[in-house]
C-alpha cells in the first residue's frame, strides 16, 4: 500500500496535469505514516538509537591502534612502529547491562514510531470523514437549490398568467438566493478541508488533491464492551509499551551506577620496531609487552552515589509515566466509548426525524405546486426539512466517526 502511494505521488508532481486522483482512506493513511515530519522525526531517532545499541556490543571488543614515527636529520635517521590493544575483562557487568540498556531503548524507540503513526492515522481518519460529512452536505445542498429553481420557475409561470401573487414569488426568490449562498458555504467547506487534509499528508502545493468516496459509510455497528477495549488497549498500545520498557532502561541504568563501586580489571599489548641510522652505525630492534591492569574505586567525590540516586529517581519518573499514560488511555477510550453510543443513538433519531420532515416537505411541494398551501407554511415546512437534513448528515458521519475512532483502539486498523 505505502509503494503505491508513494507511485501515485510520483505520478502527480512527476509531470503537469490537471487530473485528479483520487485517494482512498487507506492510501492516505499509508503516505502520511511514510512522510510525514513527525513520524520521520520518531524513525530517526530509531536510528540513532539503534548505532548506540551497535556501540555498546562493539565496546566488549579489544581495541586495537596503530603508531609509525619517522624522523629525519642531517646524518640521522629515526623510525619507530607499533601495534597497541587492550580489553576489558571485568567492569562489575557495566557494559553487559549497557548493552541491554541500549536494546531496550531501540525497542521504546520503535514502540514510540508506531505510537506517533497511531496518531497520525487517527487524524487522518476524522479528517477523512469530514470531507465526506462535507461533500454530502453540499450534494443534499445542491438538491435544495434545484428545488428552488423548480419552484420559482412555476411561479414565475403563474406570476405571468395571474394566478399568483407577486409577493409569493420574491419570496421564492429570496429563498433560492438563500439556498445558493448555503450551496456556496458548503462548497467552501469542502475546499477549506480537503487543504488541511493535504497539509498533514504534506503534499506540495501543485499538487491536485482529491479523497475517493467509499460505498458506504458504517454508521450503526456493534459497539465492542468498554472493559474489553480498555484491557486490550492497555495491553497492547504502543505508547503502554514504551513506558514499560522505559522503566526497564531505568533499572538498568541503577544496575550500570552500581556497577561504579566495583574494580575493573583490564589487560593490555604492544608489539614495536625501531630504529635508527646515524654517522656512527645503524642499530634496530624490536620489542612486545604486555600487561594487567586492576582499577579499584576507594573515593569517587561521591559521583557514584549521586549516580545511583539519580538513576533512582529516574526510575520513580518512569514509573509514574506509565501509570499516567495508562490512566489518560483509559479515560480517553471511555470518553470515545460513551462517544460512540450517544452518536448512534442520535443517528438513529436524527434518520427518523428525516424521514418524516422529508414526507412532510414532499407534500408541501405538491401542495405548493397545486395552489393550496401558502407560501408561509410552505417556506415554515422547507426549513424544518433543511434542518432535519443537517442534523441527520452530521449524525451520519459523527457516529461513523466515534465508533472508528473507538475500535481503533481496539484493533488498531
Amino acid at each position: 500500500m505505502i509503494r503505491n502511494a508513494i507511485l501515485i505521488f510520483c505520478l502527480l508532481v512527476g509531470r503537469p496535469t490537471t487530473a485528479q486522483v483520487r485517494w482512498d482512506l487507506a492510501t492516505c493513511i499509508a503516505f502520511a505514516q511514510k512522510n510525514n515530519i513527525q513520524v520521520n522525526t520518531q524513525r530517526y531517532n530509531q536510528q540513532t538509537a539503534q548505532q548506540n545499541y551497535y556501540l555498546s556490543k562493539s565496546a566488549q571488543l579489544p581495541s586495537l591502534s596503530g603508531s609509525a614515527t619517522q624522523y629525519f636529520q642531517k646524518h640521522l635517521n629515526i623510525g619507530s612502529y607499533t601495534l597497541n590493544t587492550a580489553l576489558t575483562l571485568y567492569e562489575g557487568g557495566y557494559l553487559q547491562k549497557d548493552i541491554r540498556q541500549k536494546q531496550l531503548s531501540l525497542e521504546a524507540a520503535n514502540q514510540n514510531v508506531m505510537a506517533t503513526e497511531n496518531d497520525i492515522t487517527l487524524n487522518i481518519i476524522q479528517y477523512y470523514l469530514t470531507i465526506l460529512l462535507d461533500k454530502e452536505t453540499a450534494v443534499y445542498q445542491q438538491n435544495v437549490v434545484n428545488t428552488s429553481k423548480a419552484q420559482l420557475e412555476q411561479g414565475e409561470q403563474k406570476l405571468a398568467v395571474g394566478s399568483v401573487a407577486r409577493k409569493n414569488v420574491t419570496q421564492l426568490r429570496s429563498q433560492l438566493a438563500n439556498d445558493e449562498y448555503s450551496l456556496i458555504s458548503a462548497e467552501n467547506t469542502i475546499k477549506q478541508d480537503l487543504l488541511s487534509l493535504k497539509q498533514l499528508l504534506q503534499l506540495p502545493t501543485e499538487v491536485q488533491f482529491e479523497i475517493a468516496t467509499p460505498d458506504t459509510i458504517i454508521s450503526k455497528s456493534e459497539v465492542p464492551s468498554l472493559a474489553a477495549v480498555q484491557e486490550y488497549a492497555l495491553n497492547n498500545r504502543p505508547e503502554v509499551k514504551e513506558n514499560q520498557l522505559q522503566i526497564q532502561v531505568a533499572q538498568l541504568g541503577l544496575a550500570k551506577a552500581k556497577a561504579g563501586y566495583y574494580p575493573t580489571l583490564s589487560v593490555s599489548g604492544t608489539i614495536g620496531s625501531s630504529y635508527f641510522n646515524d654517522i656512527s652505525g645503524l642499530g634496530n630492534g624490536f620489542y612486545k609487552q604486555a600487561g594487567i591492569s586492576l582499577s579499584v574505586p576507594i573515593f569517587s567525590k561521591r559521583q557514584n552515589k549521586t549516580n545511583i540516586e539519580n538513576a533512582k529517581i529516574n526510575i520513580g519518573q518512569a514509573q509514574i509515566n506509565l501509570n499516567d499514560t495508562k490512566t489518560t488511555l483509559a479515560a480517553n477510550i471511555e470518553k470515545y466509548y460513551l462517544n460512540a453510543i450517544n452518536a448512534q443513538s442520535q443517528f438513529t433519531a436524527a434518520e427518523q426525524a428525516f424521514k418524516y420532515n422529508e414526507e412532510v416537505y414532499n407534500i408541501a411541494n405538491q401542495e405548493l405546486a397545486l395552489g393550496v398551501s401558502n407560501m408561509v407554511e410552505y417556506l415554515q415546512q422547507k426549513e424544518l426539512y433543511v434542518q432535519a437534513l443537517q442534523q441527520f448528515i452530521q449524525a451520519k458521519y459523527n457516529a461513523a466517526l466515534t465508533i472508528k475512532v473507538y475500535e481503533f483502539f481496539y484493533n488498531q486498523q
